[in-house]
């Protein structure tokens, strides 16, 4: 497993380097793709970007669960999960990038 973390600061380090723009503007465009993103998927849209994945909102109905502990069933309420797909040019990616190692 990877140790290092890619963060918010990373990409926006990222656009700084690649794109030339100062870093605060860098910092800004970074929360500015990412609110958008959040926010369509707050409205309940997909979010597609291409070579990268699908980000979409699933409706789980509610459902019996068990406690693994004690063998109760409990009620789980229904809810609304991120879901995330990745474009077979990621996953192609990925595994070269495990063969690598």
């Amino acid at each position: 497993m990877a140790d290092k973390t890619l963060t918010r600061m990373d990409l926006s380090d990222a656009v700084f380097r690649e794109v030339g723009l100062s870093r605060n503007e860098s910092a800004e465009l970074v929360e500015d793709v990412l609110r958008h993103i959040a926010d369509a998927l707050v409205r309940g849209e997909q979010v597609k970007l291409s070579s990268f994945g699908t980000f979409s909102i699933r409706d789980k109905k509610e459902r019996i669960g068990r406690n693994p502990k004690t063998g109760d069933e409990v009620p789980i309420e229904p809810r609304r999960v991120l879901s995330f797909r990745p474009s077979h040019i990621l996953k192609d990616r990925v595994a070269q990038g495990n063969r690598a190692r």
